[in-house]
């Protein structure tokens, strides 16, 4: 996207990260944003906004927010990428279910066009476990979620997942908003 700040690119007129929040706020207790930078940009949202501890990718995000959620006494974290607007209505509780598949309580989205790894349910207590994993250099997501037999919660619609990564990422969502997609 040029090097712009993705959760703050508009998108029917609203920033993207504001079409993430409406689809995440009534599934969840709170939002975290993990986002590196002036965390003012965010103020307008009313999230608490953490910065990565070391700068890995998102693993390094997820970290630092499964380790505020846990201060916050949370048993578990949903994360998500910024630049998936159009993610279910029922995400949470998929995840949840599927979570009981996975001896570590970890769940992860699927759709038709594969595993979106980034988009799971995570246990606070893989906080340490992920610490771990990334000293040891590693960062790739399902290199830490593969060997915890993440289990999949398999929804239908791929577009739920869409990824704006390019312009022309950005002005599909803007079809698909309009119903011309």
């Amino acid at each position: 996207m040029g090097g712009a700040d993705k959760a703050l690119l508009p998108l029917a007129g609203r920033p993207l990260i504001g079409h993430v929040l409406d689809r995440l706020e009534p599934q969840v207790e709170r939002v975290l944003i993990s986002a590196n930078g002036d965390a003012a940009r965010f103020a307008a949202f009313g999230c608490d906004v953490l910065p990565d501890t070391v700068a890995q990718g998102p693993l390094s995000g997820i970290h630092a927010a499964l380790v505020r959620a846990a201060a916050l006494g949370a048993t578990h974290l949903v994360s998500t990428p910024v630049d998936t607007p159009f993610l279910p209505g029922d995400l949470v509780p998929q995840l949840i279910l599927a979570s009981e598949d996975s001896p570590a309580g970890l769940a992860i989205a699927a759709a038709p066009d594969g595993d979106h790894p980034a988009t799971a349910l995570w246990p606070v207590a893989l906080a340490t476990a992920l610490a771990a994993y990334l000293a040891s250099g590693d960062a790739k997501v399902t290199g830490f979620t593969e060997p915890l037999h993440a289990a999949r919660a398999r929804f239908p619609d791929a577009r739920a997942f869409l990824n704006l990564n390019t312009p022309k990422d950005l002005a599909t969502a803007e079809a698909l908003l309009k119903g011309a997609v």
